[in-house]
């Protein structure tokens, strides 16, 4: 739990950060939101669980920040119980098959300009949720191989970047602009950023 549980939010945190700072207008709509949820509470050390229920925007950032990059790129395996047929291709019983989250994710035929990051393709719809409503998005697997930690991670992402951009403003270091910042990723179970993500907090003035 601790290594699924760590590594995978902190590195889905530093692709939430690396997509806002590449994308002020989405930095600066979704603090607006948070600052305005909190509201007379914003000096507050702590954000109440109740209170991310309102933060729709957020909840669309992390949403698409996955699409982009889901952590762990290739779900769990799975293995054909029965032969089966799937799209033209004949796949007999025992086959282990690996669902590639990030393909989908990218696939310019099941989304509108794919490549770009756009957290309103997430706002005022049902389709989509962390637990493979939707088969096009699965970035915590669906079904009996899924992520057993969905709802740790849902609340501990929401929770702390809230607090992060409630109570400070970011920059990018040394007059950095935000389309030199890059978004390469690196190698592994896990897909961290290839270079660690440097930013520069400043404390909010009330």
């Amino acid at each position: 739990m601790f290594g699924a549980g760590t590594d995978t939010t902190f590195a889905t945190i530093e692709w939430v950060m690396t997509e806002l700072m590449r994308h002020p207008n989405a930095m600066r709509r979704v603090q607006e939101e948070i600052r305005e949820v909190v509201g007379a509470e914003a000096k507050e050390e702590i954000i109440g669980e109740e209170k991310l229920e309102e933060m729709k925007y957020l909840r669309a950032v992390i949403m698409e920040a996955l699409r982009l990059h889901p952590i762990v790129p290739l779900l769990i395996p799975r293995e054909a119980s029965v032969d089966t047929q799937l799209q033209g291709y004949h796949i007999p019983k025992g086959t282990r098959v690996l669902v590639n989250a990030w393909a989908l994710g990218r696939d310019p035929k099941l989304w509108d300009k794919a490549d770009e990051f756009c957290p309103e393709r997430f706002l005022n719809t049902s389709a989509f949720d962390f637990k493979g409503k939707d088969f096009r998005y699965l970035p915590f697997g669906v079904g009996r191989r899924g992520c057993a930690g969905i709802g740790m991670a849902e609340v501990t992402l929401e929770l702390v970047l809230a607090t992060l951009l409630l109570h400070f403003d970011w920059e990018l270091p040394d007059g950095m602009r935000a389309e030199e910042l890059d978004a390469d990723e690196g190698h592994g179970i896990v897909i961290h950023r290839k270079s660690k993500l440097v930013l520069v907090a400043k404390p909010r003035r009330h």
